[in-house]
């Protein structure tokens, strides 16, 4: 989306980016565990897409030695397909790569068919399973990787 801002996350973010989770996601993660995760934790690095003034997407990453796991994506519905999350994804990956990052792995709902095919698109492979991984439903996650 050309008119799309994406930035570093700030802990005023917080409060939206919450507000994200609870719309998006079954088990949200709490401003306080949001809060930590972008003012405290030093592993971790959180992107913003804006979009006319307002935050409608996040995406972060922990950065263990060389690895970087993707922890969150999240893009407002009214949003979607329309390259927000691949363009926060690209933008911390590249961002990572300048600490030493070479390899990324991430866990997505099986039934998430959209977002397992756009991290195949970007070249993440599947690489196995987490039986009953989410509390709410006892779904798989399908565990991914790009070398």
């Amino acid at each position: 989306m050309k008119d799309c801002l994406i930035r570093q996350a700030a802990e005023n973010d917080v409060k939206y980016i919450a507000g994200l989770e609870k719309e998006i996601f079954a088990l949200p993660w709490s401003e306080a565990s949001l809060l930590a995760e972008i003012a405290e934790n030093k592993v971790a690095r959180y992107k913003v897409a804006e979009a006319g003034g307002e935050i409608v997407g996040y995406a972060g990453v922990w950065l263990i030695l060389d690895e970087g796991h993707i922890t969150n994506v999240a893009v407002h519905p009214l949003y979607r397909r329309k390259g927000i999350a691949r363009e926060l994804i690209s933008t911390l990956m590249n961002d990572s790569r300048e600490e030493g990052v070479d390899k990324y792995t991430l866990e997505v709902r099986a039934s998430n068919k959209e977002a397992i095919s756009l991290y195949k698109s970007m070249g993440f492979i599947i690489c196995g399973m987490r039986k009953e991984y989410y509390e709410d439903n006892g779904e798989d996650a399908v565990i991914m990787w790009k070398v």
